[in-house]
């Protein structure tokens, strides 16, 4: 809104100062910083009014140190990450940015899946909360909207290189690339870092790219699901899911940086995606939002962000990693959530495997997800979160190195 006012106040009145707000990082400051305000100081209020409502957590007896000490936590923190996000947003970035709206809209969308799943949990006193197929069909139909979004708008666009061709009569010109729907995305590690989905489907034989969609969507809806409910599996002990999504928000902020600068993108010789920039504001704010969040949720956590938090956190580092084209990296980037999904999905089908087999149920971890298996073995919950934390930049940093390693 704020961009819009001053833009205006600059064309019509020259108003000094007002064109600071043209300017991306300028916006981006301000987003993180006023974000940052707003979940530190916004953060205490609901909290004290979650407390005066006893919206707390009821916590199941799984035999772990310091387990009793958290009945009663205010949960539904979540409120706190999405409104400190919101606001800023709405203030400084360009709301007619089809990416900021997709953006808007996973935020809203999961935060009202994982509220709903809170509200079940503490007023209907169901432990279990939402059923879980609710929960996915969410998360499929948001993932639908995504990519068919990115697919079909007329303003999700990739930008050809330019090129530098000679003409019949020896006359050297520059060609400058034009802007086109496409289907590509980075792989890395690889000299010849793209792929088009639609490849997949090229033993069709003709225009593919018509039916590309036929991948691409399912692929996203795939991507959706999965790190929405890695975040989720991952919001176990104070500080985990927040400080571990922060820094890979913060790494998907470089991203689409460089994905959505022409001079940075042809350098780094990624795609790029014009209007992807605009991500950096929300990215900003998201990230203030977060860490803002951690001055409360951190051990001893006065605050749990519940459903409504961790559903939100993985949908909109899902969509970001989509739009500029870094879903491969997934993998790696959310290493974290990965090996948290990976340790449930090990356990319980290596208990099915052995119960049927065996007659007795065997289990691979102590307990899943992966961080209750260490707080088992005896390890405090301050220690395991930093050290997941000590893994989640490395594996950022690794992430980042693949911007030039091919």
């Amino acid at each position: 809104m704020l961009y819009y006012l001053f833009e205006y106040l600059e064309k019509q009145y020259q108003f000094p100062g007002a064109t600071l707000f043209q300017f991306l990082t300028f916006r981006a400051a301000m987003a993180v910083l006023l974000s940052l305000v707003l979940a530190t100081t916004l953060g205490k209020r609901i909290i004290l009014f979650l407390r005066k409502k006893q919206i707390g957590e009821t916590v199941r007896d799984l035999g772990l140190d310091g387990q009793q000490q958290k009945q009663g936590t205010p949960t539904m923190g979540g409120l706190i990450i999405i409104m400190s996000t919101l606001l800023p947003v709405i203030l400084f970035a360009r709301l007619d940015n089809i990416y900021v709206i997709l953006l808007i809209v996973t935020t809203l969308w999961m935060g009202i899946i994982g509220f709903i799943d809170d509200y079940i949990k503490i007023f209907k006193k169901n432990k279990k909360g939402l059923k879980g197929r609710f929960k996915i069909l969410g998360q499929v139909v948001l993932g639908l909207v995504v990519g068919a979004t990115l697919f079909f708008h007329p303003e999700v666009t990739m930008k050809e290189k330019n090129k530098t061709i000679i003409t019949e009569n020896f006359e050297v010109r520059d060609v400058e690339g034009k802007e086109m729907k496409s289907t590509k995305t980075n792989v890395p590690f690889f000299k010849n870092n793209e792929f088009d989905y639609g490849d997949l489907i090229s033993w069709i034989g003709g225009d593919v790219q018509r039916y590309a969609w036929l991948i691409f969507i399912p692929i996203v809806i795939f991507i959706v699901t999965a790190v929405s409910n890695g975040a989720n599996l991952t919001d176990g002990i104070d500080g985990l899911a927040a400080g571990t999504s922060a820094i890979i928000v913060l790494t998907l902020g470089i991203f689409a940086w460089v994905s959505g600068n022409i001079i940075f993108s042809d350098y780094l010789d990624i795609l790029y995606i014009p209007r992807a920039g605009e991500l950096v504001v929300f990215i900003s704010a998201f990230v203030g939002s977060l860490v803002g969040f951690l001055w409360y949720n951190a051990f001893p956590a006065q605050v749990f962000m519940g459903d409504t938090g961790s559903l939100t956190i993985g949908g909109v580092i899902a969509v970001i990693a989509i739009i500029v084209r870094k879903e491969l990296l997934i993998p790696l980037l959310c290493g974290i959530f990965f090996a948290e999904s990976l340790s449930v999905m090990m356990q319980v089908s290596y208990f099915k495997y052995t119960k049927k087999k065996y007659g007795e149920g065997k289990r691979i971890f102590l307990m899943s997800p992966l961080h209750h298996h260490y707080q088992k073995r005896g390890y405090h919950e301050s220690k395991i979160v930093t050290r997941f934390w000590i893994i989640g930049i490395l594996l950022a940093i690794v992430t980042i190195v693949t911007l030039k390693v091919r």
